[in-house]
């Protein structure tokens, strides 16, 4: 696939990248624009997509007492499918927002409106992430399977959400969360009602962090008439459903861990329920650190959400050891 890179300007580093990432520092100039495409230079995403998954995974391991090299597979191929279909998604998002990104400060360097790439390449490119991405699903049980299949509509849903409803936001929860149900299921072969429960808590969470990253496009997208829940709250009213789904996510992350762990293990239930309070401390942090008018501040907080993320794994792993 060739770059048709245009300018060095046009080549530069993505305005919200990590500075000094390794696609921008040692990337064969080819690979760039795919490597940007797929927002290898912004792991965060990557994270948040990741996160549900492991969460369902070792809840899952606390729920049934039982643990395989299985399980470390699920980690690792959760770990690479996060990855690839994140890359496929944000693809598939630039092919459709190509219009709209040059004219949005933050986005207008992206590979597509830049002119780094066209539209049918990055199309190739979305379609050969996806495929890899299912070899690694089919190595999951049936039930799994189905459900990752199935994940393929929000992802293909979310990047029009914001042309038509002012809650993009949810959209983007119902894929970057799918993974909760995914990962229990593949460890325990059906559904359960901790992973529902696991799943919306998610939605509730991609709600808090999504909602202040928006906060970062709010002017421009106001000027191109797209819709999302910054805009939708304003200033004002932010903070205050900032907090819901603050409360929303830890009460329903709770509400899993009720279902999951198994009576008579105190230890277990103490274990996963301070990982909901780590987790709830952490977006506390967020929120008392929250300024919507600094966009280094937003994107700072919104980085930030992979340790709010981590912290719920970290102790639900712990309680599977008790």
């Amino acid at each position: 696939m060739g770059s048709g890179q245009k300018t060095p300007e046009a080549a530069g580093s993505i305005a919200d990248a990590v500075k000094g990432n390794w696609v921008d520092t040692r990337a064969p100039a080819w690979a760039k624009p795919y490597l940007r495409l797929s927002r290898i230079d912004r792991p965060i995403g990557t994270w948040l997509l990741l996160l549900p998954c492991w969460w369902a995974l070792t809840l899952a391991i606390v729920s049934d007492g039982q643990f395989s090299l299985f399980d470390v597979w699920i980690v690792v191929g959760c770990g690479i499918g996060a990855i690839l279909m994140r890359g496929a998604g944000c693809t598939w998002n630039d092919i459709t927002d190509r219009h709209i990104d040059g004219s949005v400060e933050r986005t207008a360097l992206r590979p597509i409106p830049s002119g780094q790439v066209t539209a049918k390449q990055a199309l190739g490119w979305a379609v050969a992430q996806s495929l890899v991405a299912f070899l690694i699903l089919v190595t999951f049980p049936p039930a799994a399977i189905a459900l990752g299949v199935l994940s393929l509509a929000p992802v293909a849903i979310y990047p029009f959400a914001k042309r038509f409803t002012w809650w993009p936001q949810i959209f983007l929860g119902l894929a970057f969360n799918w993974g909760a149900l995914l990962a229990w299921t593949a460890h325990t072969g059906s559904l359960g009602w901790p992973a529902l429960l696991l799943y919306v808590a998610g939605m509730a969470w991609t709600l808090f962090y999504d909602t202040i990253y928006a906060h970062q496009d709010k002017e421009d997208d106001a000027l191109i008439g797209v819709k999302s829940t910054a805009r939708l709250f304003g200033d004002e009213a932010s903070p205050k459903w900032l907090t819901g789904f603050l409360v929303a996510c830890v009460a329903l992350m709770a509400l899993a861990i009720l279902a999951a762990v198994p009576a008579g293990s105190p230890a277990r239930l103490i274990l996963a329920l301070a990982g909901a309070c780590a987790m709830a401390a952490h977006m506390t942090w967020q929120m008392r650190k929250l300024d919507l008018g600094d966009n280094d501040r937003l994107l700072m907080l919104f980085r930030s959400n992979r340790d709010a993320g981590l912290l719920p794994v970290l102790f639900f792993a712990g309680a599977a050891l008790v």
